[in-house]
């Protein structure tokens, strides 16, 4: 079993729509950690990620970090970012993926990562980035077949762009959200006690009506499009003056 486990990454690592900034932030990397915890209790966890991180910014920052702390688990989740950016340049971002995973792998960590859903079921604005996400998707599992990486395959399973695992701002899973992904890690890494259940649909819904729905995207595009367009616009990130939440390795508490 795993005894050091170092996540990199972004908001989603981070855990941003898991609890807040004044209570704290939980995510899927802490629930994951969690599991761990609860089969070693000299179990140690640090988490590096940052939010509105470029991958490049993840590999400059935090992949140093990382490897300092010799882990024997990392996950790397970071790319999204890149994706829906106006200069994304698909090359680049894997080859910095690449450089990640292979550092991790070569130090002997046992790495994951993951691929992403299908953003236009998440957010119909954005379908238009589709294309970009497929290909970057499959870049993922040809670098972690590359270096031996488990992945959760998240676009393979239509629960991951149901929005009821997805915070308001359609960016980030809500807690509902961040528990299935780190069943997925959890399942994906072959952990005591894990299954296959977490990719399981949700019991259907009947679909909001014409009105509704345009209202939702109207208010969506008002309270959170607009100020990320922003940032973009401004040269802003969300993680600017922020740094990670658990630069060491700690027990879980």
């Amino acid at each position: 079993m795993y005894a050091r486990y170092v996540a990199i990454g972004d908001s989603q690592t981070e855990g941003v729509g898991d609890g807040d900034d004044e209570r704290g932030l939980r995510g899927w990397a802490d629930r994951l950690a969690e599991k761990i915890a609860g089969l070693d209790p000299d179990f140690r966890y640090a988490n590096l990620a940052v939010r509105g991180n470029l991958i490049g910014e993840v590999r400059a920052r935090q992949l140093g970090p990382a490897l300092e702390l010799e882990p024997d688990l990392a996950t790397v989740v970071a790319g999204l970012n890149d994706v829906l950016r106006s200069e994304y340049d698909g090359d680049a971002v894997a080859a910095q993926l690449d450089q990640m995973i292979g550092a991790l792998s070569r130090s002997g960590a046992r790495v994951a990562t993951v691929t992403y859903p299908d953003i236009g079921e998440i957010a119909p604005i954005a379908r238009r980035w589709q294309p970009r996400l497929t290909e970057f998707n499959a870049r993922v599992r040809e670098i972690a077949a590359k270096h031996g990486a488990a992945v959760v395959e998240a676009d393979r399973f239509p629960v991951c762009a149901d929005r009821r695992i997805w915070s308001h701002d359609r960016l980030h899973l809500n807690p509902a959200g961040h528990a299935l992904l780190a069943d997925g890690f959890a399942h994906a890494l072959g952990l005591p006690g894990s299954d296959d259940s977490w990719s399981d649909p949700l019991p259907e819904r009947r679909a909001p009506g014409m009105p509704r729905m345009v209202a939702g995207e109207i208010r969506w595009a008002a309270e959170f499009l607009a100020p990320w367009l922003w940032r973009r616009i401004t040269g802003r990130s969300s993680g600017d003056g922020r740094t990670a939440k658990r630069p060491e390795l700690l027990p879980m508490r």
